[in-house]
């Protein structure tokens, strides 16, 4: 079975896609930037 990418397969909802990946970016941007923090924080306080 093949699906042809490039028209998209009816039964996949792009747009909901599209957000939920939109989101998990988001949150791994938050993580990083909190673990910036913890470590710059951590040589702040524990050096």
């Amino acid at each position: 079975m093949s699906i042809e990418t490039s028209i998209g397969h009816p039964e996949m909802d792009y747009a909901e896609h599209n957000r939920t990946y939109a989101g998990f970016l988001t949150l791994a941007k938050a993580a990083i930037g909190a673990m910036v923090v913890l470590l710059v924080g951590m040589f702040v306080f524990l050096v």
